[in-house]
């Protein structure tokens, strides 16, 4: 069935994205936590310590930071079974909305795209996690969805993977991973990109080494090779950036995206939750101002909650893999998935086991020898 025309946002003015296909041009002692969740807790905990009688107006406002979508009203009763024994499963969202941006990040862009995809699955001891990220530009079957509105989006055989997000938003965006997977996800969080600037800001910036030079003129990053701290700017630069990576295309972003949730664990141990209460809650403000979660995660005690059960989850327990495609030789800048390979990873989640190497041999992503690691 011919491919839908549901093409990448560009940035005004800038050339046409390169495609999937081959290059051009040869193609303490504190324990490790999950970052982001980690500031909610932080920040409501030192309120907790520090501010006595004022702590229930301030709870109240951190509740009332968060956007939510009530998945079960949205999705009804035709889902995966959940999980038994205590794992979960979490779709993490990076949303390309420009609201707030005033046209930086591409004029005449309205809406917005799943821009960054990533299924957390925390296995039963929640000592152990596996992140299977999903690229884009991924062709995927798109099930009917219902529109916030209560319209009917009808669904497609072969849709881009984050067109789901722009016909569906975040609801629409779950089933499509649902229905791909066979795993219900217990929640969803999504941040855009106002918001993730604002949250490395307020964290005071975010360690990297890069091993040689990037140059992308159309995300605006410039980064020698050595050492950095990247501001919020900086840092949206680099998750977003993909032509001064690998082949130019979204895989090579996929790397970049996985290393910096790692540099961003690392930052996240340096900082002291009970050192400065007042800068804690200011994390914790800016946190749940910058997301949107479902409904029965939208508030900061469940958040809360999740933060503590993901506290012992370190970098070196976490597995990150992209889902195992290959280049669509019909259209350069698509991706399909490989049935057996994705197959094997779905079922490795869905029975809590670690993905197999096995799995993504043969993918074209999680080739690249990405130029960036962690700290400085």
């Amino acid at each position: 069935m011919p491919h839908q025309n549901e093409h990448p946002a560009q940035p005004a003015g800038a050339p046409p994205a390169p495609g999937y296909g081959p290059p051009r041009l040869g193609r303490s002692r504190h324990k490790a936590r999950k970052t982001g969740l980690r500031y909610v807790a932080w920040g409501t905990l030192a309120l907790l310590l520090a501010t006595g009688g004022g702590v229930a107006y301030a709870w109240q406002h951190l509740d009332g930071n968060i956007k939510s979508t009530d998945l079960n009203a949205a999705l009804g009763q035709d889902r995966p079974d959940a999980q038994r024994g205590g794992a979960q499963n979490i779709l993490l969202l990076g949303s390309d909305s420009r609201a707030g941006t005033h046209g930086k990040y591409g004029q005449g862009v309205s809406g917005a795209r799943a821009d960054t995809a990533m299924v957390l699955h925390v296995d039963k001891s929640h000592q152990k996690a596996s992140v299977v990220s999903i690229p884009r530009d991924t062709m995927v079957e798109r099930p009917a969805c219902t529109k916030p509105g209560g319209d009917e989006t009808p669904g497609a055989q072969q849709a881009m993977f984050n067109s789901s997000y722009a016909v569906g938003g975040p609801a629409c965006t779950v089933k499509t991973v649902e229905k791909m997977s066979g795993l219900r996800m217990d929640h969803y969080l999504e941040v855009d990109f106002k918001g993730f600037q604002k949250l490395i800001d307020e964290l005071g910036g975010v360690d990297i080494t890069t091993r040689k030079a990037i140059d992308d003129p159309n995300s605006g990053l410039s980064l020698t090779a050595g050492k950095h701290r990247l501001n919020g700017e900086q840092a949206l630069a680099l998750v977003r950036t993909r032509h001064g990576v690998g082949d130019g295309s979204d895989l090579g972003r996929i790397q970049l995206q996985q290393a910096f949730v790692k540099a961003l664990i690392h930052r996240a141990h340096t900082v002291d939750p009970l050192g400065s209460p007042a800068k804690s809650y200011a994390l914790a403000d800016t946190a749940t101002k910058s997301i949107s979660a479902d409904s029965d995660l939208a508030s900061a005690d469940k958040l809360l909650g999740l933060a503590k059960d993901l506290k012992d989850i370190s970098p070196e327990r976490t597995r990150m893999v992209t889902l195992p495609v290959t280049y669509d030789a019909q259209d350069a800048g698509r991706v399909l998935p490989l049935d057996k390979a994705s197959h094997q990873v779905w079922t490795a989640l869905r029975q809590d086991r670690p993905v197999p190497e096995s799995a993504t041999s043969a993918s074209v992503g999680d080739k690249a020898d990405t130029p960036v690691k962690a700290g400085s």
